[in-house]
């Protein structure tokens, strides 16, 4: 009888990883999609891309955890632990979380691309440039002279921006 069970689970565990696959596929390909439809940066698709895979991937684990007798208290204990001492983490360095947060915003759903002229409007100094990478983290300009100025991508969210489209 134990034995049956343990190919019953087996079973369940394939069913799992397959179903798991093919949503993972269909996501990449609905991306491709996304990506030709409106225009998006390959690199920007990829990042999304990455981010849901890692998700789908975590979803099937939990839930194999589930099929093999894994107790939801348990389980639950680590995942709020994990959660906390991620939180601690975050909140210490919650200039880190956010420019995260804005880099994202910056993939998924904002005007300007690379190769896009900005101007960023501030009091005393604007400045101009040409983006050269959009990063996690930063932005990558290159103004007029030559020179590369990063900057944060919580700024580019923050400040006004006048932008012309590359051609």
């Amino acid at each position: 009888m134990l034995e049956y069970l343990d190919h019953f689970k087996i079973i369940e565990s394939l069913i799992i990883i397959l179903v798991g696959s093919i949503i993972r596929i269909m996501i990449t390909n609905s991306l491709k999609k996304i990506r030709n439809k409106f225009g998006f940066q390959k690199t920007r698709v990829l990042i999304v891309n990455r981010i849901i895979t890692f998700l789908v991937y975590a979803a099937v684990i939990v839930l194999i955890a589930f099929i093999w007798g894994v107790d939801e208290k348990q389980l639950m204990v680590y995942v709020s632990s994990f959660l906390t001492i991620l939180g601690i983490a975050f909140f210490a360095q919650w200039s880190i979380l956010a420019n995260i947060t804005a880099g994202l915003i910056l993939y998924i759903n904002y005007p300007v691309k690379i190769g896009d002229t900005i101007t960023i409007l501030e009091k005393d100094n604007n400045i101009t440039g040409v983006i050269n990478d959009i990063g996690a983290f930063f932005i990558t300009l290159t103004v007029e002279d030559g020179d590369l100025i990063t900057l944060p991508n919580t700024v580019i969210l923050q400040k006004n921006i006048r932008f012309k489209p590359q051609k």
